[in-house]
């Protein structure tokens, strides 16, 4: 039974500690160690893992015992949302494991990082206990710096650990979910109005493409602006169709797409229709592939 996580950790920028991180999953008995990836300017780091679930859990709980006396919070500044050092943990079923199993590993983790850490955790997606928090932005709006004054709100009560954000830390978002795909596309440009005008072009919230979530940011280390995606159903909005309407939209005003890159990997089904090619996809490698990553973990390569 193998579920994967794929934490969020805010800090993208000392490779030395991103490294350690790694190291450390990597270490964990029964734990496979599939991806990690790193961004300057978003200043975050995501890793992707799987295993049964008491290796996830306690690959993850090592994640927070290290993250937790790093990250501070009052400090870190990125382009990427955030309210937490470990910003967001997601579970998602793979080979011979549930949803409902997801759910029920999702409860366990957050009281144990709440009682562990004293960090309030907020479950999400299917593990949501309130509809308003099944989405992951609704939960980040306001971010860390408006933490605080959101969870002296009656309706934003975490569902572990304390009332008020870690001095540090702030709080942490786990929770069950389908299998995601994290795809942005870089335009030949640093024209960060026309990145945001795209994002919302294309996003389901704004009446774009359904199961779309998407924001412009600026790559201050690249120089260009990026339009930032989480496809959340690609059998909905396969990853061909989101990348053909960003740059629709790029070419109607002028710019081109420069490149697109995964953060994490894909699953295989996903790229059925297409090709790294047409995607643009930079540095694209064959062990990207989610079945592919895990195949060859599994057999120790």
């Amino acid at each position: 039974m193998l579920i994967e996580s794929v934490p969020n950790v805010s800090e993208g920028r000392n490779r030395e500690f991103v490294d350690q991180l790694a190291a450390a999953l990597g270490a964990t008995s029964g734990l496979l160690l599939l991806d990690y990836s790193a961004d300057p300017s978003h200043n975050r780091s995501v890793y992707t893992m799987a295993g049964e679930a008491d290796a996830v859990r306690a690959g993850i709980l090592r994640m927070f015992e290290l993250a937790i006396p790093h990250v501070d919070l009052r400090t870190h500044r990125g382009v990427h949302p955030r309210v937490g050092a470990v910003d967001v943990v997601p579970l998602i079923p793979l080979e011979g494991s549930t949803m409902a199993e997801c759910v029920a590993l999702s409860r366990v983790l957050a009281a144990s990082i709440a009682e562990r850490f004293d960090l309030p955790v907020f479950l999400y997606e299917q593990s949501a206990t309130r509809p308003e928090r099944r989405r992951l932005e609704n939960i980040r709006r306001g971010q860390a710096e408006g933490l605080a004054r959101k969870m002296a709100l009656p309706e934003w009560t975490p569902d572990f650990g304390p009332s008020s954000p870690h001095p540090t830390a702030g709080a942490t978002i786990v929770g069950a979910r389908m299998p995601l795909i994290a795809f942005n596309v870089n335009l030949d440009s640093r024209d960060i109005h026309a990145a945001r005008e795209i994002a919302a072009a294309v996003r389901e919230s704004s009446g774009g493409l359904p199961h779309v979530k998407a924001l412009g940011l600026m790559l201050d280390h690249r120089g260009v602006a990026q339009v930032s995606m989480n496809l959340t159903d690609y059998t909905r909005t396969p990853i061909q169709a989101a990348f053909d309407e960003v740059a629709r939209h790029a070419e109607a005003r002028g710019i081109d797409v420069l490149e697109s890159e995964l953060i994490g990997l894909i699953p295989q089904a996903a790229l059925a229709a297409t090709t790294a090619h047409r995607l643009k996809l930079h540095g694209f490698r064959d062990d990207q592939v989610l079945e592919t990553r895990i195949a060859l973990r599994a057999a120790g390569r």
